[in-house]
């Protein structure tokens, strides 16, 4: 189904079905931003050092911007605003994967934070890695807006993929109880990971209208990835993750992330209407 290229959102409005698949990918990656990046906030003042809290903030801060641009295009493409988008929804209507969800620990923010840090290593690296593999994949996308979006993207979270990279290799072998720690970790991301590749009922109109390649194809490149990655570290390989019940594409979330979203929207439902 050769689309060719589509320059603006005017044009792709005028095909139902091809707006129906972009409106749907582009809510996967703009979610995934936004409740990942709402993730990494909660651990503000409580990374192991000061320069860390800086660097993840920083990478915090970007990725909740990645997230704004995807929700511009959806604006863009009749989907309503794009703050009413991020904040206003609820629970079932977000299209993230389960495992940018999961909380970073017991307690909260709050009240009690026993986070753990591994785990935030872990499955930061684990999603930044397939973030620079789905987006290489759309800076080929047919949709114009969105291929050019990427690559700029793509220039910022270079970095942030690093980052992640050097905290597993300085944790890997430093001591026995941070191997093992990240190996925990490793088993406990690979129970969600499957959820990231899922495109949802879309998927077929999307590799078709040359959107996005397949997920089949994402994930052996992540996968390849991955493994080089912890085997060069010194970890444990779980193999490939086992397929998910549940990988939030479809709407269906935890009770963890709607409190999440409360958290993440009070101040912007206390006034939709004011310039923030």
């Amino acid at each position: 189904m050769d689309i060719g290229q589509v320059q603006t959102a005017q044009e792709a409005k005028r095909n139902v079905a091809y707006l129906k698949a972009l409106t749907t990918l582009l809510y996967q990656m703009a979610d995934d931003d936004l409740v990942i990046s709402h993730r990494g906030s909660e651990w503000l003042g409580l990374v192991p050092h000061i320069e860390e809290d800086v660097a993840y903030s920083s990478i915090t801060q970007n990725t909740m911007g990645h997230a704004l641009i995807l929700y511009e295009m959806l604006q863009e493409l009749g989907e309503g605003k794009a703050d009413d988008i991020a904040y206003l929804r609820k629970p079932e209507e977000f299209r993230h994967a389960v495992l940018v969800e999961r909380p970073n620990g017991e307690g909260l923010y709050s009240e009690n934070p026993d986070y753990d840090w591994a785990y935030a290593v872990v499955r930061n690296l684990a999603y930044e890695t397939f973030k620079r593999i789905r987006l290489q994949a759309v800076t080929r996308s047919s949709y114009q807006p969105l291929a050019l979006a990427a690559q700029k993207m793509l220039r910022e979270q270079f970095y942030h993929l690093q980052h992640w990279q050097v905290w597993i290799k300085q944790l890997a072998g430093a001591t026995e109880e941070s191997t093992n720690r990240l190996n925990e970790a490793v088993n406990k991301v690979w129970a969600d990971v499957d959820s990231l590749f899922d495109l949802g009922a879309e998927e077929e109109q999307m590799v078709a209208y040359g959107l996005i390649q397949s997920a089949e194809v994402t994930k052996k490149a992540w996968l390849n990835d991955m493994k080089e990655i912890l085997q060069d570290a010194g970890l444990n390989w779980p193999g490939d993750p086992s397929p998910v019940q549940n990988s939030g594409r479809d709407g269906t979330h935890s009770e963890a992330f709607e409190a999440a979203l409360a958290q993440l929207s009070e101040v912007y439902k206390t006034d939709p209407a004011a310039l923030w």
